[in-house]
C-alpha cells in the first residue's frame, strides 16, 4: 500500500513561480505608423490567430475593424477629410492591449485566470478561464475578448512565450518604421519623452505621450502610445477608469437601501402592532 502511495498518490506540490524580470513594455509611436499591418499578420501568423472575415468594412482602408479574441493587433485609419481641395490625410497607429500597470481585468477575474507574468504583463491562464466574461466589461479600453469557438477570454500575451526564450514580440520585430518599440519599460519612457521633445523642437507641438504618466489607471500603461491626436480619435478613453472604484459607492447605496428598508419594515410592524391594540 505504501509503495501505490508513493508511486500514484504524491502529495500536490505548489510550483514556485518565476523569479521577477525587467519590465517590458511596447512604446507605439503614431507619427511613425505608415498602416501597412504587417504587426497585424506577424502577430496573427506567430500565435496562430485565425484571418478575418476581410471585407469591405467602410471604415477607410481598415478591414479588421478592432481588436478581438482573434485579433490582438488592430491598425486604426483615422481618415482626415479633404480641406481646401487637398487630398485626405490619414492618421494611423497600431492599437493593442495595453498591459495596465494596475490591469482592471486581473481585478474582476474570479478565478485567478488572468495573471501578471515576470515581466510585469498581464497574461490570460486559458485553462483556468471559465468564459465568464467579466474582465471582458471591465476593460476601459474594450481590449479583451471571448471567442466563440472556446466561450474563453483572449487578449495579446505580448509574445510571453518569445520572451521566455529572449525574443522580441513579433509584431514590433516586424515593424519596418519602428513605429512599435519593445523593451525595458523604463527605458522605453526614457525614449519616448525625447521623443517627444524632438517633435515639438520640430514644430510638432501636438505630440503628447498617451498612457506613460503612471497616474493613468493608477500604474500607468506598460504599452503606451506617443499621438498627435485627442485619444477619442484614436478610440481611446482620455479618463479611462477601473470599475473597482465604483465599489464604495455601490456598497453605501445597498447599505442605504437596506436601512430604509429596514425602516420601512419597523414602521409596518409598529402600525400592524397598534392595530391589534398591542401598543398604546
Amino acid at each position: 500500500m505504501s509503495e501505490f502511495l508513493e508511486r500514484f498518490v504524491q502529495p500536490l506540490q505548489k510550483a514556485e513561480p518565476p523569479a521577477p524580470r525587467a519590465k517590458m513594455g511596447f512604446f507605439t509611436d503614431q507619427t511613425l505608423c505608415i498602416g501597412c499591418k504587417a504587426c497585424e499578420v506577424a502577430c496573427k501568423q506567430w500565435n496562430q490567430l485565425p484571418s478575418d472575415d476581410v471585407r469591405w468594412t467602410g471604415h477607410s482602408y481598415d478591414n479588421t475593424s478592432a481588436l478581438s479574441a482573434t485579433t490582438w493587433r488592430h491598425v486604426l485609419f483615422v481618415e482626415k477629410p479633404r480641406i481646401n481641395g487637398l487630398s485626405p490625410t490619414w492618421r494611423m497607429v497600431s492599437d493593442v492591449c495595453k498591459h495596465c500597470g494596475n490591469a482592471p481585468c486581473q481585478e474582476a477575474c474570479p478565478t485567478g485566470a488572468i495573471i501578471r507574468s515576470e515581466f510585469d504583463t498581464v497574461v490570460v491562464q486559458n485553462d483556468v478561464c471559465n468564459g465568464c466574461g467579466y474582465c471582458v466589461v471591465a476593460c476601459p479600453f474594450g481590449v479583451i475578448a471571448r471567442a466563440p469557438d472556446d466561450g474563453g477570454a483572449h487578449k495579446c500575451t505580448l509574445c510571453y512565450d518569445r520572451l521566455k526564450d529572449d525574443r522580441e514580440p513579433a509584431c514590433s520585430k516586424h515593424c519596418p518604421t519602428d513605429s512599435i518599440q519593445f523593451g525595458d519599460l523604463n527605458e522605453l519612457r526614457a525614449k519616448a519623452t525625447r521623443r517627444v521633445a524632438e517633435l515639438h523642437a520640430r514644430g510638432e507641438t501636438r505630440a503628447y505621450l498617451y498612457g506613460a504618466d503612471k497616474q493613468m489607471l493608477d500604474a500607468g500603461l506598460n504599452s503606451f502610445f506617443l499621438l498627435t491626436e485627442r485619444p477619442e480619435v484614436y478610440n481611446l478613453p482620455a479618463e479611462p477608469r477601473r470599475p473597482v472604484r465604483n465599489n464604495l459607492r455601490g456598497y453605501l447605496a445597498s447599505l442605504a437601501m437596506a436601512a430604509g428598508l429596514f425602516a420601512i419594515g419597523a414602521l409596518a410592524m409598529r402600525s400592524k402592532d397598534r392595530e391589534a391594540g398591542n401598543v398604546p
